[in-house]
């Protein structure tokens, strides 16, 4: 792999590392096959193994960008049920992008990119050995630069440790302030002891369920694996399976290299217009990272207003809570929620308020968990998730408490993964829920402290031999909830489009977004559940669909907006300019995957706040990449003398950033928060940034800014 562009050129392929185009994989044997042999005819090669398959794939280069690779099969399988593009190993030891599968040298001497994107649901990022197709959520040591931030003694490139905390806070999640302390989203990249970047694809044969013994998760006994039998999907195989491999300057890669592969292909992409601009812009590029508002005070009078002045594009009702999906309600929650002092509006009458100006409302849910209560669970759907299949062995009157079966395997694991909540250790036999706490280790078989008709059910009588199937619950506390499978979360995603329809809330928030993993998918599930939303939305005449969610993932990136997870201080310390370590590992993240980062729920204008407090917020917020939700509540923005003030000046930041006003080396200087600026808007084009001091006094003139063509 080499950059041609440059004398010499640069080898990117170490020596001692091959890349294999494909590697088979039989995951009952947990055993590799690397290709052997090889053929090519036309555009199609032909690639031989030590077990006796072959896999045929077709090669394109399109338009002379990337290199495209399709399977079209292997055969004979001879055991083979999920392979694996690559590894392609690369000498590169900058930013590595576990979720989307790219190594990058943003170095000014080295400038190169290398990547991988999947080009259909049924590929996913990382390696064909992980069981529940998704890397762990974890640590790994890795300095994004010797220079600045070299390894202490005792520490190795590649090495690996646990998140903090309890794995219950996320907030102590984020337990290292170093550098090198780097979190892992994904695993679709990944380094060596070297610290050299190497990005993998896999593709899985799921036609036949599997029992999995794995937590993604974290390392922690909060969180310790469970058995599952995961879900066989008849139509998934490793047929067609397809990627894009792409090499080009790491400058240009994500709008001039990525946002192709993304269009040719058909890949999703939320775009649209941003302040006034005629053409529609993708939610990617850095001129669309606009920050969004968190409301709070549950008074609504003036937000749409505020919203508008400050040039935004969307408001989520935080302070009204999230809402559960309840397909029982059909897709209306209206209610007279938004509290208006002439009278409250319902969800409909204050969207429409807002949209009429180019303003999104957006909610915040518990993504696909069901409650107690609602329509899928009152009685409960046989399309819920099950994590033990077992069998009654005897029959069971409407008021026993002795509930045996025939095999204990496993049942005597608590809850969930996430967190193992015993009040989520539920079975279901037929339209019962029943809860229970330990299992017999001697036959009979016992199910320990049984509640029967748990959660509302009716408890009733069940025969010898009747199905006892163990639930997957999402997590505890207010998230309490059952986990749909995936034929029930496509209806629980086109809900989700019903209600963004009916009730014009095209903002989303997907809190327990690591929920569309328990069915043991991977982000396949994720691209399934969103793909759904997004074409059953699309019908219904949504043209964009603002996503936010808990985290990013490989399924998650195409679709999601936005990540402003968090706040305050363990985000971004307004005061003092300086990252907190939840915000510095989830910016690391985020920018080494071209996603924008964060400084999550920020405070917003009070009666002590100036004009230079949110000069210095967008500066930074521009200059490395960053969305946030401003926290408005009205009763604290009407008590602010300088509130007219501080809306005019975050608006020129952001019809600036929404023009592309402002060129690379610019936003580097604009990052370092030793620096502070004053920026002046001229006219609908140009803009005057001023170097000034702390104090905001003593400008003087540094750059004059204009749009750039195409915003």
């Amino acid at each position: 792999m080499e950059n041609t562009s440059v004398v010499p050129h640069r080898q990117f392929s170490p020596a001692d590392k091959p890349s294999p185009l494909l590697c088979l994989y039989d995951s009952r044997r947990n055993e590799y096959y690397y290709p052997v042999g090889a053929s090519y005819k036309g555009n199609t090669a032909r690639l031989r193994y030590s077990n006796g398959s072959v896999a045929t794939v077709t090669v394109s280069i399109e338009k002379k960008q990337y290199f495209k690779f399709t399977l079209q099969d292997v055969v004979p399988r001879n055991g083979i049920d999920v392979v694996q593009w690559g590894p392609f190993h690369t000498s590169i030891t900058g930013l590595f992008g576990e979720i989307i599968g790219v190594a990058r040298d943003t170095t000014e001497t080295g400038n190169f990119a290398i990547g991988v994107l999947a080009l259909n649901d049924t590929t996913m990022g990382g390696p064909a050995s992980d069981p529940a197709d998704l890397g762990q959520f974890e640590y790994i040591i890795h300095t994004p630069d010797p220079k600045r931030f070299p390894l202490p003694p005792g520490l190795h490139e590649g090495q690996r440790f646990s998140i903090g905390g309890d794995g219950i806070n996320d907030v102590a999640f984020y337990s290292h302030p170093e550098e090198y302390y780097r979190m892992l989203y994904g695993d679709a990249a990944s380094i060596d002891n070297l610290g050299r970047i190497s990005i993998c694809y896999h593709a899985r044969d799921r036609r036949k369920g599997r029992m999995v013994f794995d937590s993604s998760k974290t390392q922690l006994a909060a969180n310790a694996a469970n058995h599952q039998e995961v879900q066989p999907v008849p139509t998934v195989d490793i047929k067609g399976s397809s990627i894009a491999l792409y090499g080009c300057p790491d400058s240009v890669a994500l709008l001039g290299l990525i946002k192709n592969i993304v269009l040719r292909e058909g890949l999703p992409y939320p775009a649209y217009a941003v302040n006034g601009s005629a053409s529609r812009v993708w939610v990617k590029d850095p001129a669309r990272y606009t920050p969004d508002v968190s409301t709070s005070g549950r008074l609504f009078d003036s937000t749409v207003s505020y919203v508008s002045q400050l040039g935004f594009k969307a408001i989520q009702a935080e302070d009204i809570g999230f809402y559960w999906p309840d397909r029982a309600d059909k897709g209306y929650i209206d209610g007279e929620a938004f509290h208006f002092t002439a009278g409250n509006k319902t969800h409909k009458q204050f969207a429409d308020m807002a949209n009429a100006l180019g303003i999104d409302i957006g909610r915040h849910t518990v993504t696909t968990a069901l409650g107690r209560g609602t329509g899928d669970l009152n009685p409960p759907s046989d399309s819920l998730c099950v994590l033990l299949k077992k069998t009654l062995a005897k029959d069971v009157g409407a008021a026993d408490l002795d509930i045996t079966v025939t095999d204990p395997r496993w049942l005597d694991e608590t809850g969930p993964a996430e967190g193992h909540d015993k009040s989520l250790n539920i079975v279901k036999i037929g339209k019962e829920l029943i809860h229970y706490e330990g299992v017999s280790n001697t036959p009979p078989y016992a199910l320990q402290h049984v509640t029967r008709g748990y959660w509302g059910t009716k408890a009733t009588v069940h025969e010898k031999g009747a199905p006892v199937d163990k639930m997957q619950a999402s997590c505890g506390g207010g998230y309490a909830g059952l986990i749909p499978d995936i034929n029930l979360q496509d209806s629980i995603a086109a809900y989700y489009a019903d209600v963004s329809i009916k009730n014009g809330i095209h903002y989303i928030d997907w809190d327990g977004e690591e929920f569309l993993f328990d069915q043991g998918m991977g982000t396949y599930s994720v691209k399934r559940f969103h793909r759904v939303l997004f074409e059953r939305a699309a019908k219904g005449g949504i043209g964009y669909l603002r996503i936010m969610g808990a985290g990013v993932s490989e399924g998650s990136w195409h679709y999601q907006s936005v990540w402003n997870v968090g706040g305050g201080k363990n985000m971004y310390d307004q005061v003092h300019r300086s990252w907190g370590i939840e915000g510095k590992d989830i910016r690391n993240v985020a920018y080494a995957n071209y996603f924008p980062a964060t400084f999550g729920i920020t405070g917003g204008p009070g009666r002590s706040s100036t004009v230079r407090q949110f000069e210095n917020l967008e500066a930074v917020s521009v200059g490395v990449g960053v969305t946030y939700m401003l926290d408005l509540r009205q009763t604290s923005v009407e008590a602010c003398p300088e509130k007219y003030a501080i809306f005019s000046a975050i608006r020129a930041w952001e019809n600036a950033r929404a023009a592309g006003a402002f060129p690379g080396w610019v936003k580097n200087d604009l990052a370092d928060p030793t620096q502070y600026f004053h920026l002046r808007q001229i006219d609908a084009d140009t803009w005057e940034l001023y170097h000034v001091d702390a104090d905001g006094n003593n400008p003087v003139l540094f750059k004059k800014l204009s749009r750039a063509t195409g915003y």
